[in-house]
């Protein structure tokens, strides 16, 4: 099989002991492109396989540009393109500005976390290759994953799977992409 075709290598373990065991050894061999499974949320796991979130800056850099465009669009409009005197106050008068700038920062943020969260996800995803695994689908009820993906820059075809083997899981699959 080429390394085209394959998305990468899964371990099936019966336990969450030998699932955190698994990750810890497959985290100090040195890879980083893997993930974990289990039907339920194993807290050691967070701890093993910390990431990094990048939807926060993201949510914030969405803000400024929301508060951003309701200041220049605000100034525009009432100081240059439809200037209107109104009982004698300024054109600029910023105190009016704070309310429309207050909602186009959290339309802004709020749009950019709904966006941002599924493309992080990398949603949709109409069909993920673990499905390609049949027993796969018994991770909702009592069996726990490891996938070692084939984009991890330490992947070997040769290596990876004996690697796997060698951290005692009830079966290794190979996971085919589609």
């Amino acid at each position: 099989m080429t390394l085209s075709v394959l998305y990468g290598y899964a371990a099936e373990f019966e336990d969450p002991g030998k699932l955190v065991e698994a990750a810890r050894a497959t985290l100090e061999a040195g890879y980083r492109k893997f993930e974990t499974y289990s039907p339920y949320p194993i807290k050691e796991l967070d701890e093993i396989m910390p990431g990094i979130n990048p939807l926060p800056p993201l949510v914030f850099f969405g803000g400024l540009t929301g508060t951003a465009t309701a200041w220049v669009m605000q100034w525009y409009i009432a100081g240059i393109d439809f200037p209107t005197n109104i009982g004698g106050r300024p054109l600029y008068s910023w105190p009016s500005f704070v309310p429309i700038t207050f909602e186009l920062t959290v339309l802004f943020a709020s749009v950019t976390a709904f966006f941002g969260a599924l493309a992080l996800a990398g949603l949709p995803c109409l069909h993920h290759p673990v499905f390609n695994v049949r027993q796969f689908a018994r991770v909702t009820n009592d069996r726990f994953f490891l996938c070692i993906e084939s984009r991890d820059r330490k992947f070997s075809i040769d290596t990876t799977a004996d690697f796997l083997a060698k951290l005692e899981p009830m079966k290794v699959w190979e996971i085919e992409r589609e």
